[in-house]
């Protein structure tokens, strides 16, 4: 360091789910830290999450993924009464399972078969999801189109309000001493000693490490850290319906009730570039597959949409890596924001505390795709 100032042990680039829950379990080991966020003008996914905090399904191809995915889900009920009761902001968790529904024989035997695959996925402790029939999803949720043949349950799968989480992780970020730098969208990386130094607009910050987790900011910045950063974009759009009575007892792949009592419709999936317009053939697709889920839903007026672009790599799964040209240097990158809060700011956050990734999650380094 240059000037012999290290403004904090910690620079975090990115202020979104992602980047916040990591700046949070950072200061809870004593870490100082500061945070660097483009603001409320960047690509920003946290606010657009559906809220899904999801077990069923991940990690089919990749089974560290889904012990990932599963361990931050058992850590979430605690995450959630710890950040609440810290910051007064409850994320608004509940964990009641969640269902996948089955429209066809093929998607029963394509779903049946992924069970199978990863029914020991976790060891011991099981997969967790099962295969219902309709008679069995009757009872679970009343009102189901004649078109949904059986469903996938999972006792792990649960949701959240992805707005409060990230409204609590930001007060929980100033309550522990961190210091956040809004408008700070960083321009330029480079060492600077021991440490680094990022130059936004407003001026230069530095920090003994540093951890990349600016979304698809991070494909620009990577490089300047030596970092390869495989990733792009892909836009997932949302309907929202006016608030109603309690419909759904649990939240499925394509639609959740909200603790406000609206209904989230979604689960598309479009390669558009980093455009987050909605557009009326894929708000009519989701609408008329949810619909055929859940007739009832026909008789809401949807209050509002909105596009919003995942962080994808090409297998899909997360990208962390550790530079190995600049030590100390992080980048953080996924599409599931809200299920690996709790992970990201658990043990991850301890793993960068301490300087080393675990060998759980050294698969998701880039190098996977070496051999591709």
């Amino acid at each position: 360091m240059n000037n012999n100032s290290i403004t904090s042990d910690v620079l975090v680039v990115g202020g979104g789910l992602v980047g916040a829950a990591i700046a949070w379990g950072l200061l809870d080991r004593g870490l100082t830290v500061t945070v660097l966020d483009e603001g409320d003008i960047a690509l920003r996914a946290s606010r657009g999450n559906f809220g899904l905090v999801w077990v069923q399904s991940k990690g089919d191809k990749m089974h560290e993924y889904a012990r990932w995915t599963r361990r931050s889900a058992d850590l979430w009920p605690d995450f959630a009464e710890h950040l609440a009761e810290e910051t007064g902001i409850s994320p608004s968790y509940e964990k009641p399972g969640g269902l996948h529904f089955i429209l066809s024989e093929e998607e029963d035997r394509r779903v049946h078969a992924q069970h199978q695959r990863m029914h020991n996925v976790n060891g011991e402790r099981g997969y967790g999801a099962e295969m219902l029939d309709r008679r069995q999803l009757d009872e679970l949720v009343p009102g189901l189109g004649p078109e949904v043949i059986s469903g996938s349950y999972c006792k792990h799968d649960g949701h959240a309000n992805p707005l409060l989480l990230l409204r609590a992780l930001h007060r929980g970020l100033g309550l522990r001493g961190g210091r956040y730098i809004p408008d700070g969208r960083v321009e330029t990386l480079e060492r600077d000693g021991d440490g680094f130094r990022a130059t936004t607009s407003h001026g230069s910050y530095l920090g003994g490490r540093i951890v990349l987790a600016a979304g698809h900011g991070n494909k620009v910045l990577g490089p300047m850290l030596g970092l390869d950063v495989p990733i792009h974009p892909e836009k997932g759009e949302i309907l929202v319906t006016e608030r109603v009575a309690p419909l759904l007892p649990m939240p499925t792949h394509v639609l959740r009730q909200t603790n406000e009592g609206t209904i989230m419709i979604g689960d598309s999936h479009e390669n558009t570039g980093y455009s987050t317009d909605s557009v009326t053939p894929v708000m009519s697709g989701i609408a008329q597959y949810a619909i055929r889920c859940f007739p009832a839903l026909r008789n809401l007026r949807v209050v509002r949409s909105w596009g919003a672009v995942r962080i994808l790599s090409a297998d899909g799964f997360p990208v962390y890596q550790q530079s190995t040209d600049f030590s100390g240097a992080y980048t953080i990158n996924c599409h599931s924001g809200v299920t690996l809060a709790a992970a990201h700011a658990g043990p991850l956050a301890r793993m960068i505390a301490e300087g080393e990734f675990e060998p759980e999650i050294t698969a998701f380094s880039p190098r996977r795709f070496d051999h591709a």
